[in-house]
């Protein structure tokens, strides 16, 4: 019986992915294999770096400085930089698997299945499930994604010689217009407080520091709406 409530959970994760993070993952993927293709990798190393880096940043970051010929270590690590946003994220959404022996065991294994939008859908959904159906869910939603990915990044690797430049930078800026609108919709104020001046201070600060535009900008605009958030509080 238990097992049958697992598959039940786990494809209701599969629907929930299925209704728009697939087709986000998938046509931004295919904006990343046609830049993989142009810039002369194969299309092993395209896939395998959706899976293991499983960020479009860092796999950006890691296509073209492996372009330019610049040392693995220097590629590994502005990766990892890239990707450090999903730090929070993992913190935040770890310890709804608390009282799951199984997610304990694989929690690292989960950790790198993350991505934002895997993590919008689980923590919508997730608080709302009871402990032991929220590992099947998350894995529902993971493993539709990935499969996204890949797929997504087959194509875009096949079909790169028929598509216009305009429309594979598009597709890889699609995934970060949809996040606008994920957290924008969030009924809380600080996430709309936050999205609002992130938006006006991107631009701003991409005239003076265009290197570091967003890690400041994310800093700054998510500390502003924690402090009015907690001054409100009060």
């Amino acid at each position: 019986m238990k097992n049958k409530n697992n598959i039940l959970i786990f494809r209701t994760g599969i629907l929930e992915g299925l209704k728009m993070p697939f087709w986000m993952v998938l046509a931004s993927m295919i904006g990343f294999g046609s830049m993989a293709q142009d810039l002369g990798l194969s299309m092993e190393i395209a896939v395998v770096s959706s899976l293991a880096i499983w960020g479009l940043p860092g796999q950006v970051a890691m296509v073209e400085l492996m372009a330019v010929g610049l040392p693995v270590l220097s590629i590994v690590i502005a990766s990892s930089l890239a990707n450090m946003r999903f730090m929070p994220m993992t913190i935040v959404a770890m310890p709804l698997f608390k009282g799951n022996r199984s997610a304990l065991k694989y929690r690292y294994f989960l950790a790198q299945m993350l991505s934002i939008n895997i993590w919008s859908v689980f923590m919508r959904h997730g608080p709302n499930l009871a402990v032991e159906d929220r590992l099947p869910f998350y894995f529902g939603v993971s493993l539709i994604c990935l499969m996204g990915g890949c797929i997504g990044t087959i194509i875009g690797f096949t079909a790169a010689d028929f598509l216009p430049l305009y429309l594979t930078v598009s597709l890889i800026f699609l995934n970060p217009v949809y996040f606008v609108f994920v957290f924008s919709s969030a009924q809380n104020f600080n996430c709309l407080l936050a999205a609002g001046l992130g938006a006006i201070l991107g631009p701003s600060l991409y005239q003076i520091v265009p290197e570091w535009t967003v890690p400041i900008t994310g800093l700054l605009a998510g500390s502003i709406a924690f402090y009015f958030s907690k001054w409100k509080g009060k």
